[in-house]
């Protein structure tokens, strides 16, 4: 495979579509990114895992939710703030973390960050990120740190550290990956990060098994192979909890006794998550876990929901279930591709124009009415 030259966010389309015009919702910046990214990294970035079954069903689930709204309520223009781990948010949203975002833009993990403290909502930085934790702290975002549980014990206490002095505010745990899923686009590709994109948290970085091209296999995924820990367990997570004060949230929670589990060892909130359809192909959507998790959780903690949320009617469906907020994606990465900074604010800034609407639309002054609508999960009658 040829190396990949990531081209300069804005040199073709800019934060539009593929035809210059200003993008409408966040879909809209699947074209304008397609259109600059090389087609490794477009596959790297929007594929899923093995037929990527469970990628399809985050959509069709979303979409089979339908929300009831109420009327003559009075509501007026609703406000759009919430409550994430503990902290005020502009919106019941985060970035979600996402690696090497480098890949797509060549300001990275600092644009995307710098968007997210504009638009007042927190951004979740990698433990797989291109810059490392304390520039991207550094940008003045709300930074919680994605923490992946690695090999070395004493690394993970290092980034734990790292992540606190620069002054993260959330500990988020993904805890589905102990190994990466086989996602054929990479294999076909046999995708490698180009020089210039490194995991910039960890020691060595810059000279690893992601760089290394070989037919028929994913760089990226012997990588993490190589340095995650693939047998995580309950006491470690307990662990994680003595050694930070922080919030600590567990993202990738499909299982409802894995979620009754998780906040019965502190764990502050969960997230109901499949890896983007990117671990597990044939694991449910994850909204259609996440009444199951509710109820397991029972209000112990936060619960919010993660995989294929695309726009504002998500983030309605989402807490019209029950959820305190949703982690937003890939659609962050279309926008930073096509529009770098400019592109990743002007998607968060549409985020927040459809909340809003979907609000006024479903009779609720804010989010926190929102979760008190009723949701028919079985479709559209």
């Amino acid at each position: 495979m040829a190396e990949s030259v990531v081209t300069p966010a804005g040199a073709s389309v800019g934060p539009g579509t593929t035809t210059g015009e200003q993008p409408v919702c966040l879909a809209d910046f699947a074209a304008a990114a397609r259109a600059v990214l090389p087609a490794d990294v477009w596959d790297f970035v929007s594929g899923g895992s093995g037929a990527e079954t469970t990628l399809a069903a985050n959509r069709a689930a979303l979409d089979r939710v339908a929300v009831l709204p109420r009327v003559l309520r009075g509501s007026g223009a609703p406000r759009l703030d919430a409550v994430l781990a503990g902290r005020p948010a502009a919106l019941p949203v985060a970035v979600a973390p996402m690696a090497y975002q480098k890949l797509v833009h060549p300001d990275g993990e600092l644009a995307l960050a710098a968007a997210a403290r504009g638009a007042g909502v927190p951004y979740v930085a990698s433990t797989l990120g291109s810059c490392p934790i304390e520039e991207v702290a550094a940008t003045g975002a709300d930074v919680w740190f994605q923490l992946y549980w690695l090999r070395d014990r004493g690394l993970v206490v290092d980034l734990l550290a790292r992540a606190e002095e620069a002054g993260c505010t959330a500990l988020m745990v993904t805890v589905d990956v102990p190994v990466l899923g086989r996602r054929l686009r990479d294999l076909r590709n046999a995708f490698r990060l180009p020089a210039e994109v490194v995991a910039a948290n960890l020691p060595g970085g810059r000279n690893d098994l992601a760089h290394q091209g070989t037919p028929g296999v994913s760089a990226v995924a012997a990588h993490t192979d190589a340095v995650f820990a693939p047998a995580l367990t309950w006491s470690d997570l307990e662990w994680l909890r003595s050694e930070t004060r922080l919030p600590l949230l567990v993202k990738g929670i499909l299982d409802p006794r894995d979620a009754a589990l998780a906040t019965s060892v502190g764990a502050d909130a969960v997230v109901v998550s499949n890896h983007g359809g990117r671990q597990l192909d044939g694991a449910p959507a994850a909204v259609t876990m996440l009444p199951e998790v509710l109820a397991a959780v029972d209000g112990r903690g936060e619960v919010l929901l993660d995989s294929g949320v695309r726009g504002g009617t998500d983030v309605l469906r989402a807490l019209a279930l029950g959820a305190s907020g949703v982690l937003v994606g890939r659609p962050m990465l279309w926008a930073l591709a096509a529009g770098g900074r400019s592109g990743a604010e002007r998607a968060l800034s549409l985020l927040a124009e459809e909340l809003r609407d979907a609000l006024v639309l479903a009779g609720c002054a804010d989010p926190a009415e929102a979760r008190e609508l009723r949701a028919l999960t079985g479709g559209h009658r």
